[in-house]
Parts: C-alpha cells; sequence; structure tokens
C-alpha cells in the first residue's frame, strides 16, 4: 500500500481563494444552449424559456462566472443579432460548428439566466472578423446607463438597468486556424491593443483578457504569449490559458497526471507575462485567466468527422459522458488552478451543459449530473478563505506523456473557522493511506470527508443510470492529535472538510 505524508503549514499562504477559479462557459455550440439551458417547451422552463430544473443544477454546480457566448462561435458572431424582438433576430450560419443560430437566445436574455443561477457574465467580442467599432458598440448597450443610441435601446428593448460587466474576452483562440479570422501573433497583438485601449476609453476599470495560446503543444507557444503581450501589456489584465486532457492509447497512468502538464503550461505563461512586464520596466503584473479547462475526447471527434455537411439548428455535438477516471482528473485540474491562485485568478470549465459538460439534458426529459460535477461542486462549496501550499511526501511513478508524478497530490484552504483538504491517488491497482499534519490549522474534527471512486474507473452516468456515480462518504478519515488519516482508493478523489 502506497503511503503518504503530507505537511500542512497556516502560514505557507498561496492567496486568497478566488471565487471566479469557480467559473464555466456557455458557447452556442450544440445542444449547452438549445435544449441544455433554454427549452421554452419544457415542463420545466420558465417565461424566458429557461429551463429550471437545469438552474438548480447550476447552482449547486457552485458557478460563478459564465464566460459567453464562445468560444469559437464568437468570431463570426454580430451581437446585435441576438437582441430585439426574437421574432425579427435574424437566422444566421455559424462556420465554427457548421450549424445554425437562430438567434432565440441573446444577451439580454442570458443575463436573465445569470441571475437566476447567481453568476457573473464574462463577454467575449469578436475581434476577429470585426474590430473596434463594434466592440464598443457592445459595450455602451452592455454597460452604459441611459441617454445614449444603444443605452436607450437596451432599455427599449426591456433591460431597463446596464449588465455592468467587468471582465471582456479580447478574441478566442487567435493563434488556432481552426478560427475564422485567425491571425498571427504580431497582427493579433495589434488589434487586441486597439481594441483594449479604445474599451479602457470609455470604462478604465474594464478587466481585459488577452488571448494566450489554445495549448501548450500550439507551434509557437511561448512566442505567441510574449509577442502579443509586448503590443498589449499596458492595457490587458489577464493572458488566457486553454487546455483540455483525454487518455490516449489506453495510458491511464498518463492521464491522471495530467494535472503536471497544467503545472507546467501556467508557470510557462507567467513567466513569459513577467518577461514582458521586466522588458517594459511595469510594476503591473498580469494575471492568468484559464478559461477553457476540461478532459475532451478531441481525437475521437476529429476523427468522427462529427460536423456534417446539413446545416440543422442545435445539433449534438461533443456530447462526451465522462467516467470516473476523468471525474479524478477534473477534480485534480481543478486542485492544480487553486494551487495557483496567486496568478490564475480566473478560470472557466469548459462548458457547463451536454457539450463537454458537467450537466447533461434530455430534450423534453430529465436533466443530470456527470461524473465530474461532483468534484468541482464539492470544491466550489467547500474552498473559503485562503489557498495553503501543502508538502507532500509520496511515491512518484513514471509516466509516458508528463515525466514524474507523485502517486498523492493534494491543495488546503483555510478561513478561520473551517479548512478542507482536497486529495487525489493516482495509483491504479492499489489504496494509499494518507496522514495529514493539521495541527497548525486549529481544526478538531473532520466535518465531511467525501470520495468519489469506482471498482469500474470506466463507470458513467447516463440518461439510463444517472446515479450511477456518485461521492460516498469516505469513514476512514479520522482526526486525532493533530493528525488526519485517510485511505484513499486506487484511482480516487476526496475532500476533507475540517473544522
Amino acid at each position: 500500500m502506497p503511503r503518504a505524508h503530507i505537511e500542512l503549514d497556516r502560514k505557507a499562504v498561496v492567496a486568497p481563494v478566488r471565487r471566479r477559479t469557480f467559473g464555466s462557459f456557455v458557447e452556442h455550440l450544440g445542444r449547452c444552449v438549445y435544449t441544455g439551458i433554454y427549452e421554452p417547451e419544457h415542463p420545466s422552463a420558465n417565461e424566458d424559456g429557461f429551463r429550471m430544473d437545469v438552474v438548480d443544477l447550476v447552482r449547486e454546480l457552485g458557478s460563478t462566472t459564465v464566460r459567453y457566448p464562445g468560444g469559437n462561435f464568437v468570431s463570426g458572431f454580430r451581437w446585435e443579432d441576438s437582441i430585439g424582438p426574437r421574432d425579427k433576430r435574424p437566422v444566421r450560419r455559424d462556420l465554427a460548428w457548421h450549424s445554425l443560430e437562430s438567434n432565440q437566445v441573446g444577451l439580454d436574455e442570458f443575463a436573465r439566466w445569470l441571475k437566476l443561477t447567481g453568476s457573473e457574465l464574462m463577454l467575449a467580442v469578436n475581434v476577429a472578423t470585426r474590430g473596434i467599432l463594434p466592440a464598443l458598440d457592445l459595450l455602451e448597450y452592455a454597460n452604459h446607463p441611459s441617454g445614449t443610441a444603444l443605452s436607450d435601446l437596451r432599455i427599449a428593448n426591456g433591460t431597463p438597468e446596464p449588465h455592468n460587466v467587468r471582465m471582456w474576452c479580447l478574441g478566442n483562440e487567435m493563434d488556432g486556424p481552426w478560427q475564422t479570422g485567425f491571425m498571427t501573433a504580431d497582427d493579433y497583438g495589434k488589434i487586441a491593443a486597439r481594441t483594449a485601449a479604445a474599451m479602457k476609453m470609455a470604462d478604465k476599470d474594464l478587466e481585459l483578457v488577452v488571448c494566450g495560446s489554445s495549448g501548450s503543444g500550439m507551434p509557437t507557444f511561448g512566442d505567441w504569449e510574449r509577442t502579443v503581450l509586448e503590443h498589449s501589456y499596458e492595457h490587458v489584465d489577464y493572458v488566457s490559458c486553454h487546455a483540455y486532457y483525454q487518455e490516449l492509447d489506453g495510458d491511464l497512468g498518463s492521464f491522471l497526471a495530467s494535472a503536471v502538464d497544467m503545472d507546467f503550461f501556467i508557470d510557462t505563461v507567467v513567466a513569459t507575462a513577467d518577461h514582458v512586464g521586466g522588458k517594459k520596466r511595469s510594476r503591473k503584473k498580469i494575471d492568468v485567466s484559464f478559461d477553457e479547462w476540461n478532459v475532451w475526447y478531441l481525437k475521437e471527434h476529429q476523427e468522427s468527422q462529427e460536423v456534417g455537411t446539413e446545416w440543422r439548428h442545435a445539433p449534438r455535438q461533443l456530447e462526451d459522458v465522462y467516467t470516473v477516471a476523468d471525474a479524478v482528473v477534473v477534480g485534480n485540474l481543478l486542485m492544480t488552478l487553486l494551487r495557483h491562485s496567486d496568478r490564475v485568478t480566473s478560470a472557466s470549465l469548459a462548458q457547463l451543459v451536454n457539450v463537454i459538460a458537467p450537466i447533461m439534458t434530455e430534450p423534453g426529459g430529465p436533466a443530470w449530473r456527470q461524473t465530474t460535477f461532483h468534484p468541482f461542486s464539492i470544491t466550489s462549496r467547500l474552498a473559503s478563505g485562503e489557498v495553503i501550499r501543502p508538502v507532500i511526501e509520496a511515491p512518484v511513478y513514471e509516466t509516458a506523456r508528463h515525466g514524474e508524478a507523485s502517486v498523492v497530490d493534494a491543495v488546503a484552504t483555510a478561513d478561520e473557522d473551517r479548512a478542507a483538504v482536497f486529495l487525489v491517488n493516482r495509483d491504479l491497482r492499489e489504496a494509499a493511506q494518507v496522514t495529514i499534519d493539521v495541527r497548525s490549522l486549529g481544526s478538531s474534527r473532520v466535518a465531511e470527508a467525501l470520495t468519489l471512486a469506482d471498482s469500474d474507473v470506466y463507470a458513467r452516468n447516463t440518461l439510463a443510470e444517472q446515479d450511477r456515480v456518485s461521492p460516498y462518504v469516505n469513514t476512514s478519515a479520522a482526526l486525532a492529535d493533530g493528525l488526519v488519516t485517510v485511505d484513499l482508493p486506487p484511482v480516487s478523489w476526496t475532500a476533507i472538510a475540517l473544522h
């Protein structure tokens, strides 16, 4: 049995827990919006056509921000199509996902949906095929109180109060040749800088996100961030990171160590941003918005050529059904984001409903939790106060894709009244026995210990068996003499709440 020891020092603070770490992502893609969050004919739909069963699950998930409306979708999007009377909104072709967009859900409706879920809007503007003036127009429509043409149009459309959007993304994945209007780093950096400067002329307190690389495997990774930030550093506040992981060629050991790659990605982007800041003699620090991350079986999607020749409304696309192993990786990736809370101050699990999502729906039928729902919802609920960096003594193993990885990984959070420890066991066959020194936290009891594991690491929740996989109470967790002891099953994720 692998054994691990974890030391928690209350003074080893990384940063405050950032609530925006628990963000998500809604793109007009597949069934994320239509028959996902919006289905007017559904028995649970409200007067706006939104499924309230989905709203309840989003609230349970604990999503704090939602990036919208894309994603690749935004690079062909005309925001004006999505406002005003619904019966006058045009139907457009979406080139990104080869589908038809009805525009029946637009900015004003989506903002009302966000109020139902208690989430903050993170809005993307199209800098790929449009430009500065449409971005400024959208900003005026969304945020100006009244007395201008576009703010008064918003009021006439039934939204008297401004949306007051604080976070804005300057396009999406502009380094990717799959992106409508993709650019070189030099070209994108220039248009991003000019757009950002103009938007901050309207509101200097906006928080603007410039596109980083679409993944650490892109051939321009590193150089892209440097070039883009050399143009835009003074005008933006965040650089984005996107990363998706999947099990490849049956190599479960490497897949379970995906967080090692995320660590590398974040460290490299931060170092690059600080290099540019140093060259500019700037005291400003650029933070990371990890605004797309998840498990995504992209290889299978590409091989199946899922996007066909027919133009359809809301086709089923990218509806991955997640396993226990996928959920363990998602929990571990979220732990990594917490561990980098000094610089990763915003993140978005991509996506929210149906499309590589923690929530699934059936048209006219139920909504249910995927396996990946659970580590996200539990971490969002339990993480509070400050992130504590643990010292971990554990066996290591060699992976084919990510080099050496610890069998046990962990991160902790603590405030004045409570603490939480989040752990994974990456061992494929054996349980791990873990001791955690929590004396400096002043904890007196284990309030809750939940584990996600299964004898079948590929078990899934499906329409036919919606609760096949759920967290269970880990009765092995105990606290005595300042030490927590717990047994972690193989391929498992665990959360322990301490009071």
